[in-house]
C-alpha cells in the first residue's frame, strides 16, 4: 500500500472517529443528566439509571437500524428523488452520517449511565 493510500486511510479513520466520538461525548453528557433527572424524580437511583440506560440503548438501536437502512436503500431513494424532481437535499451519505451520530450518542449515554451507576451504587 502506498504512503498516499495509508495517509488517506488514516485521515478517513480520524474523521469517522471524530464524528462518532463527538456524538458519544454529547450522549454521555445527556446520559448523566437523564440519569440524574430520572433518579431525582423517582427517588430511586437504580430505577433512574436503568431507565436512562434503556433510553440510550433505544437511541443506539435506532441509529444502527437507520444506518443499515440508509446503506441498503439509499441509492434507490436518491434515484427516486431525481426521477420525481423533489428537489430535496437528502443523500445516503448524509443519512448514514446522521445515523452514526445517533449511534454514537446512544453508546455514549449508555457508557456514562454505567459509570454514574457504578459511582453512586458502588
Amino acid at each position: 500500500m502506498s504512503d498516499a493510500a495509508v495517509a488517506g486511510l488514516r485521515a478517513g479513520i480520524r474523521a469517522r472517529v471524530r464524528l462518532v466520538g463527538s456524538a458519544a461525548a454529547v450522549g454521555a453528557a445527556l446520559g448523566v443528566v437523564a440519569a440524574g433527572a430520572l433518579a431525582a424524580s423517582s427517588g430511586d437511583v437504580e430505577a433512574g439509571t436503568r431507565t436512562a440506560f434503556a433510553l440510550g440503548a433505544l437511541v443506539l438501536g435506532f441509529g444502527v437500524l437507520g444506518w443499515s437502512g440508509s446503506a441498503m436503500v439509499g441509492d434507490s431513494v436518491e434515484t427516486a428523488q431525481r426521477y420525481m424532481a423533489t428537489r430535496t437535499d437528502w443523500t445516503e451519505r448524509d443519512s448514514r452520517r446522521a445515523m452514526a451520530r445517533l449511534s454514537g450518542a446512544g453508546a455514549g449515554a449508555m457508557l456514562a449511565v454505567v459509570a454514574v451507576r457504578t459511582v453512586l451504587l458502588g
